[in-house]
């Protein structure tokens, strides 16, 4: 069903598609059309994530020929995707870096949705670019501050703040600087199904962001989770990422590639954490399409002074230009 919803949202935003499935919906014929853009909306699939759609409109954004502002139904937070917390607080700043960077670059929460019957809804909207600006991005820098967001729908307020608490008791040993907004959202707002959760993310004096976040689990599946714990383990996982490192986090790390790739015909140069089995697959699939390469250097954590082993990729863009921007 949601890779049903997938293909409609992507016949939405593009021109002269065409997308043939057979009967038993084993082999799909796609031929891509124009990136075309507007004003749109999409009621996505509740089994997966707003994150699912999202991930990928960040990635073909840039190249519509209209600028994209669409609004997208569903589950906002859930265990499998990238919540669009994350998204709003790490991809956003991401583009900013390749120079897609305006006041129309926004994620906005309207309503929250928590698994299984979703309910919320957002709007994402994103500027043209002709080209993107290539990257040097080598030091991530140290830690200055910890921000995030502990969210709660149809449950009491309270578990909010015995989150943020939790959290807090892990990470002010490490730093001083910690806010992290508690946001509970009451009636229409709050979608259909009750649930909490938890966004953190750490920035560093260079303007990287980690980031790492968990959910409850949804209503009737698994056991009941206690705010406390979720905190708890939200703020380890945070560190765990923090201790990975990088200039990307590994929730964003093939859309740093992806935008790097499509670059001038210039060299970018960016440091990973370790890569993550879907960068890895990414990586394949940037080879096949573009036929392009990336120079992977490994850092052991002597020569950085911290953390895990760190990658640097480099790559010389394709120097890819939209063309179907309208010309002002």
């Amino acid at each position: 069903d949601f890779e049903a919803s997938f293909i409609r949202l992507i016949d939405k935003v593009t021109n002269g598609s065409r997308i043939e499935i057979n009967q038993t919906g084993t082999t799909l014929y796609y031929q891509p059309g124009l990136l075309y853009g507007g004003s749109l909306e999409h009621d996505c699939c509740p089994s997966r994530g707003i994150g699912y759609y999202l991930e990928s409109l960040l990635c073909l954004a840039p190249f519509m020929k209209h600028p994209l502002k669409i609004v997208l139904r569903g589950v906002t937070n859930d265990q499998v995707d990238p919540s669009v917390d994350v998204l709003k607080a790490t991809a956003l700043p991401l583009l900013k870096k390749f120079g897609i960077d305006s006041e129309s670059l926004e994620i906005k929460i309207n309503r929250r949705g928590m698994p299984p019957k979703g309910g919320g809804e957002i709007l994402f909207s994103c500027p043209v670019r002709k080209v993107l600006q290539p990257v040097q991005f080598t030091d991530p820098g140290k830690i200055k501050r910890i921000r995030g967001t502990a969210y709660s729908v149809r449950v009491s307020p309270q578990m909010a703040n015995r989150m943020v608490e939790s959290a807090r008791s892990i990470l002010n040993k490490f730093l001083p600087d910690i806010y992290i907004y508690t946001d509970h959202m009451k009636g229409v707002s709050s979608g259909k199904s009750p649930g909490f959760g938890m966004c953190l993310t750490a920035e560093t004096i260079n303007g990287t962001i980690l980031s790492a976040e968990l959910a409850s689990n949804p209503q009737g599946q698994g056991a009941a989770v206690l705010p406390e714990e979720l905190g708890q383990n939200c703020a380890k996982l945070l560190l765990e990422e923090v201790y990975r490192g990088g200039c990307v986090d590994s929730t964003n790390q093939s859309l740093a590639l992806l935008l790097m790739t499509l670059g001038q015909r210039d060299v970018s140069k960016v440091l990973l954490g370790p890569l993550s089995p879907y960068t890895i697959e990414f990586l394949r699939h940037l080879r096949s399409f573009f036929q392009i390469m990336f120079k992977i250097e490994t850092k052991t954590p002597e020569e950085e002074h911290m953390g895990g082993e760190k990658v640097l990729m480099t790559c010389v863009g394709i120097g890819f230009s939209n063309l179907s921007k309208t010309i002002r």
